[in-house]
């Protein structure tokens, strides 16, 4: 049982940055494909990120691609959410996401452990 508890999201001007963090409660480095997604109001779950760093691959959605990168800290067991660039698009709730499984998936349903998700608004 892996959980997982995001932090960092806020109120941010359009063109500015935010960075999410997701603290596990379990080694998740070599185990885990660590995932991001988001949900905008009135509209289904989406995937924004996803590594694994054992593997070496890393994944995102082509809408925060160049914008946004993931990365982590392995004493922490933590991984980062960086957001640049920010757009009034991405404001939506981020979760945190992991799956046992080297393959990195864009797939939700493929995710077993979820954190509660964190608020990010972007105004324009």
């Amino acid at each position: 049982q892996v959980q997982l508890v995001e932090s960092g999201g806020g109120l941010v001007q359009a063109g500015g940055s935010l960075r999410l963090s997701c603290a596990a409660s379990a080694r998740i480095f070599s185990r885990y494909t660590m995932g991001w997604f988001r949900q905008a109001p009135g509209k289904e779950r989406e995937f924004v990120a996803a590594v694994h760093w054992r593997a070496g691959t890393a994944y995102y959605a082509d809408s925060v691609k160049g914008r946004f990168t993931i990365s982590g800290d392995n004493a922490k067991n933590t991984v980062y959410l960086q957001m640049n660039s920010l757009k009034p698009e991405d404001t939506a709730v981020y979760y945190c996401a992991a799956q046992a499984d080297t393959v990195v998936s864009d797939d939700q349903r493929s995710y077993d452990y979820w954190g509660q998700g964190t608020q990010v608004t972007v105004s324009s």
